[in-house]
């Protein structure tokens, strides 16, 4: 819903002279549109709706992550794994479908590169095991990031409470962690941005395995 307001303002206005919400929402557009072109071509572009929707809920929910939890949860919705298990199971579904739906049974022989013969009684095995690895290894990249972080400043949170309630010396003290606290925000922001693009990006690299099989090989 967040998203969808702040998008939805930015492209409202259409001036010649954008607003500062009219370029967030151009310079996005234009962002994953040239992230799909450089990573999955020209004909990636067909699956930029799902793309940017997966890019900017991923985003926003990291981002929503951040604000001071008023009577909610305060970890992120993406910091738990049965969230981002899955978006990467649907990514994971979409990419065989799509793989099936342009290649037939041929899209099997993503798993068969092109060698000689003894060798793929080794490969096939390897290539079958690393392609349903995908959505364990995109789930928990991002889920572990995000925990990671929030785990953090869970921590450095605690120690400000506990020793400013400990009053004396150790009130001063208390200075330490909630610098920390400070550097560890702005990391955290560094940190949204790229987990989301990061999801994005092989959710790119994936659909290009489907779209193109030949590059492949």
């Amino acid at each position: 819903a967040v998203t969808a307001l702040v998008l939805t303002m930015g492209a409202s206005s259409r001036q010649l002279v954008p607003t500062r919400m009219q370029s967030i929402a151009e310079l996005s557009y234009v962002f994953i549109a040239d992230m799909i072109r450089s990573a999955a071509g020209s004909e990636g572009l067909k699956f930029f709706p799902f793309i940017f929707t997966l890019f900017m809920f991923v985003l926003f929910a990291n981002l929503i992550g951040l604000l001071p939890p008023i009577g909610f949860h305060p970890f992120t919705v993406t910091s738990h794994i049965a969230v981002t298990f899955a978006l990467a199971f649907f990514v994971f579904l979409m990419v065989i479908v799509v793989g099936l739906w342009r290649h037939g049974l041929r899209f099997f022989s993503l798993f068969a590169p092109k060698v000689p013969f003894v060798m793929l009684i080794i490969l096939i095995p390897i290539e079958v095991v690393s392609f349903l690895s995908r959505p364990i290894s995109l789930s928990v990249r991002l889920f572990a990031n995000m925990l990671a972080g929030h785990t953090m400043l869970a921590v450095f949170g605690t120690f400000v409470v506990g020793l400013a309630g400990a009053g004396g010396v150790l009130s001063f003290l208390s200075v330490a962690p909630l610098l920390a606290i400070t550097a560890v925000s702005a990391l955290e922001f560094l940190i949204a941005f790229l987990q989301a693009y990061v999801f994005a990006i092989l959710t790119c690299i994936y659909l290009n395995d489907a779209l193109h099989l030949h590059e492949h090989h």
